[in-house]
Formats: structure tokens, sequence, C-alpha cells
């Protein structure tokens, strides 16, 4: 009874103190695309993805009920750094559901016009200066500004009822909301913040740099094994800070048993991780703001695990030659980094020569069938100049106007026989990091439908005669960029072929644009009038040091210009269901496909190739 009470009261207390309109909610999955794109031709930056903001500890003065409920404490709010524009998850604030859509899209705006979270050191005078520029060199922008500003002043405290120093904040806000353009005194002192302005932008950001530093760390080289356990899926951003790892020595925790006061030793003791996920663990995550993040040496159990280590060389693949060194794009430095990876070439040990698996035969027959159609045929061209024999044809057409009075200078009266050829180089650059180590379905992995792709898309590519060659790429940092190679443009389509597309396997981390710059130098070497840069991946580009994140897309983008400055056409095709989000930033709206069904990649994939080169 007691219980059923407890919830009874806790329903309606925290619905009273609830300032928000959830029944007037907006999502940004909703309008996430509607505002990348207004983001973006408002002049944000491309490289930017949209994430969800988290909630962040504010301490503004809360009214009494909702001190009585406990709520209030957290504020989500937009901000920008680096690499994201962060977005509030869920906007509410408004009775409107038009209003609340119409705030995801100023803040769009406000932070694509200029950053507010750098140059002026004051919260409120970088806001209004930001809105202001943003409503000057957007007029459009006006009417929907008057509106979240007329809505959002009747939810604010009244300055009259607010302690002095406050209630001056107040005012300020209030006349920078306004009249941004006036604002050019700081936001006054006092011992609170003000109550939160979902117009502008946070003031101040959680910062990532702690959380950043750990590439820099596995750089240098620490401990190579991982444990994985299952990952607790959500779209927001977490603020982290890294801190050592506790030794059991220092620690007191001290805790109440009924009226008894007691101390005992500190033990760290990882229940979680020895026994079992968690089953409160994404409740627990949802609660904290700051994630402690600790580098543990120890063995422990875990659901999936797996070795990062390199293999003994007496079971590796076969290194080709010694490493080629390449540059990489620093785009904090706006420069080309000379020299910054290294490839290796690389040949599978264990490949033999093998025939095509069984259950490809069938459609690899209609796939050679239907691309047999490309290959160059001997035709004869009519009305030449110069030729094997004459043109029947043009010669009477000759003859019948000179009896007529006309006669025609320099008619082509001869015909010759020539060959129709595809003068085209194709090369397919796979990707055989770890992620195509998961699972499409209950019978086949990604490597697995990657492979199957390989040996269809070799079939058609060799019933057309045009010149192609296959490669993969994985890589572990940047002084280990594995180049595996399959097939060269030289080589001929057989077993032998084919035994090394059976070898492939999943290997390590998608360091991108060393993989592209390289495939680059190889087609340069082509002289075909088309070449071809295929490339087929699960997943954006990633590796263990600093490379993750906006530094790899970056770099791939670049690296990508720099194959279409040499004339090559690079186009990618994956299966990642998030491609959206960054791979018309990294090849262009046009240069990119997603095929959803992971299972029909190795009957598309040929298709695809007859679509780019007709």
């Amino acid at each position: 009874m007691e219980e059923w009470v407890g919830q009874l009261w806790h329903r309606f207390i925290t619905r009273r103190a609830r300032r928000e309109h959830p029944e007037a909610a907006v999502t940004l999955e909703a309008v996430r695309r509607e505002v990348a794109v207004l983001f973006r031709a408002l002049g944000g930056d491309p490289g930017l993805r949209v994430e969800a903001a988290n909630e962040t500890a504010y301490g503004a003065r809360r009214r009494w009920l909702e001190r009585i409920a406990g709520t209030g404490t957290h504020v989500e709010l937009a901000w920008r750094d680096e690499e994201t524009l962060r977005l509030p998850p869920r906007i509410a604030w408004f009775e409107s559901p038009a209003l609340n859509r119409d705030l995801y899209l100023w803040l769009a705006a406000l932070a694509a016009g200029s950053d507010p979270c750098v140059g002026e050191a004051d919260w409120l005078r970088r806001n209004a200066r930001a809105t202001a520029e943003t409503l000057a060199r957007y007029p459009g922008l006006r009417p929907r500004y008057a509106r979240l500003v007329a809505a959002h002043l009747a939810q604010r405290p009244d300055p009259e009822g607010l302690p002095g120093a406050e209630a001056a904040q107040e005012r300020a806000i209030r006349a920078a909301l306004q009249e941004p353009v006036a604002a050019a005194a700081p936001l006054p002192p006092a011992s609170r913040p003000p109550w939160p302005v979902p117009l502008w932008l946070h003031p101040h950001p959680p910062g990532m740099s702690e959380a950043s530093a750990a590439p820099d760390a596995a750089e240098d080289g620490a401990s190579e094994e991982a444990d994985a356990a299952r990952s607790l899926e959500s779209d927001k951003r977490r603020r982290a800070r890294r801190v050592e790892m506790p030794d059991g020595r220092d620690g007191l925790l001290a805790f109440r048993l009924e009226s008894l006061f007691s101390r005992a030793e500190y033990v760290p003791v990882d229940r979680p991780t020895e026994e079992g996920m968690d089953a409160d663990a994404a409740r627990a995550l949802e609660d904290l703001e700051t994630l402690s993040l600790a580098r543990d040496t120890s063995r422990t159990g875990a659901r999936l695990r797996f070795d990062l280590d390199l293999p003994p060389e007496a079971h590796d693949d076969l290194r080709l030659g010694a490493g080629i060194p390449l540059p990489e794009w620093d785009w904090k430095r706006q420069q080309l980094v000379p020299d910054r990876c290294r490839l290796q070439r690389m040949l599978a040990r264990d490949a033999e020569p093998t025939a095509l698996p069984p259950r490809l035969r069938a459609q690899a027959r209609r796939v050679r069938a239907l691309f047999e159609l490309f290959r160059p045929r001997r035709l004869w061209h009519n009305r030449q100049a110069d030729g094997i024999e004459p043109d029947l044809d043009a010669y009477l057409r000759f003859l019948t106007d000179r009896l007529r009075g006309t006669t025609p200078t320099d008619v082509p009266l001869y015909r010759e026989f020539r060959n129709l050829e595809r003068d085209l180089s194709c090369l397919l650059l796979a990707d055989l990091s770890l992620s195509t180590d998961s699972w499409v379905n209950n019978d086949r992995r990604v490597i697995d439908v990657i492979r199957d792709s390989l040996f269809l898309f070799s079939e058609a590519l060799a019933a057309t005669g045009d010149r192609f060659a296959l490669y993969g790429f994985s890589s572990r940092r940047r002084d280990h960029v594995r180049f595996h190679h399959i097939k060269g443009f030289d080589e001929p389509w057989g077993d032998r072929v084919r035994g090394r597309i059976q070898a492939i396997r999943p290997g390590y981390y998608t360091r991108m644009g060393a993989a592209i710059r390289y495939a680059t130098r190889l087609l340069e070497k082509e002289s075909s009038s088309q070449r071809l840069l295929l490339i087929l991946t699960d997943g954006k580009p990633n590796d263990l040091d600093r490379y993750e994140g906006r530094y790899g897309i970056e770099d791939t983008r670049m690296a990508v210009r720099e194959a279409a400055q040499q004339g090559i056409q690079p186009f990618c095709v994956t299966i990642d269901e998030q491609a959206r989000d960054y791979l018309p930033y990294l090849f262009g709206a046009e240069r990119w496909l997603l095929v959803r069904n992971a299972a029909e990649l190795p009957r598309k994939l040929p298709l695809l190739y007859a679509r780019l080169t007709a």
C-alpha cells in the first residue's frame, strides 16, 4: 500500500513540476536530415556530424515544486565542437510542435552562421553576437526567431521575483534575446547561473579533451589485449574523463548500517565484469553525466573476447617487399604530412588454387552471359575516308548525286572492319577489417558476402575483357597498413586468384586514406582513358590511434579528392546503415551506394559496374 501511494505521489508531483510539454515533443531523429541539410546549406562545416546531446547539470534556481520532485537539475542544450553538432535528442519546450521544430532549425542556423563556442569569453555576448550575425545574414529567419523569443519569454521567471544579482542577469538575458544587436554588456555576476536559454548554445559545453587523449596512449603502445562486452546502444554522446585504476590500498568506504557507523577497506572489485552484464547497466548509464574510464591490465571475463596482437611471422601472410611510406592529411593543421603511414603489401600464405565454389556456379553463368554483351566485337564502319574496300551504298549515292548534277566533294566512299574496344581499368578495393567478421544472418558473415562478391565481380569482368585488379586492406595503427594482393592488372583470372579470394579473412582496422592513396598510384600507371576505383566497405574509417573520428574522415576525403584530381573515378559501395551521415561528405552526393541487404551485394555489385561503365 505504501509503495502504491508513493508511486501515485511521485507521478503527481513530477507531472505538476514538469516544465516541458511531452505531448508536443519533436525528436531529433524526426528532423535529423532536415537539420543537417539546413546546417550545411547555411555554410556550416560539412564534416560535422549531427548527434544527440546528453543532459548536463545546470545549477539554476528551481521552483519549489521542482525541488520537492527532485527535477530540474539537468538540462539538454545544444553545442558544437570540432567533430559534431550536438542537439537535444528531444525538444518539448513549447506547447506547439511547430515551435519545437522551429527551435531545431534555429539552433542549426545559429551554429552554422558562426561558432558561439569560441571567440568571445562571455556566454551572453557571444550568443548575442552570433544571433545578430545570423539574423543579418539570413533575414528570412527573423519571423521564426521572433515567435521563439515571444514563446520563451513567457516561460522565463519574472525578474521582480528574483534576488538582486539574479534579477540583473535575467534582465540582461531578456534584453539580449529581444535586441541581440544592442547586447554589449557582459552577463552580470551572480551566485547562481541564470535560467537556461534553449535558443542559445550551451554556456559551458562538456569538454572531450580527456577522453580524446586515449588514442595517443594506445599509439605509444600499452596493453594490446582488448575485451569486448555487449554494447549498450545509445545515440547520445557521453562526457568522459580518464582516471587511474584504483590499487585497493588507499580507498576507504564509509557506510551507515542502521545506527552503526563503520568503515572498511576499499577493494576494487568489479562484479559486473567478472559475473556478467548488469541488468541495470543501461539505466545507470543514463543517470551518469560523466563516465570515468581507467585502464586495467588484468584479465577479466567478458561476453565477447578477441586478441588484437599481430600473428607470429611464421603464421602471418607473406610480406611483398619493404613497407611503403605514404603521406596523411592532418586536417587541424591543413597540411599533408609526408611519410606519416607505412603500407605493407601482403599475399595470402595459405592460398591454394581452387575452382569457383559450387553454390555460385549457376549465378556465375548468368553473370557471364550478361556481361559477354559488353565484350568487344568487330563491326563494319561505313562511309569512311579510307578503308579496306569500297562502301557500295555510299558509292551509289555518289553516282545518283552526280547524275542529278550535284557532285559533293570529299565524299567518304570506303568502309573498314574495326574492333569495338572498352578502354577502361577498374581496381576494386575491399575492406577486410575486423568488423567484417560480424554476421549478416544465421548462415553468413560479412566477410563471406565480400568473398562471394569478389568471385562474381571477377567473373563479370573476365567476360567483358576489361582490365581489373583486386586488393584488400586493413590496418593496425599508421605504421602497419596491410594491403592484400589478390589480383594485379596483368594477372589472368583463374584458379590461382580464386584461391587468394578464398583465403581472405578479417583483419584489424580501417585506415582507408592510405589504402586509397596506394590504389591511386596503381591506377595512375594504367593507360586506359577511363579508370575506376571501386571501394567496398562496411563502415567508416577508423584505427587504434587518432585516426578515429574527424581525423580519419578528413584524411579519407582528401585521398578521394587526390584520386579525382588524377582523373580516377572513386565510387564507394557500403552496407553500413549509418553511411548517409558521412559518405556524402567523403565521396559526394552521387558517388556512393548503400546496399541495405548485405546478402544481395554479390548480385548487385556486377550490375553496378555495368551501370558505371556503360
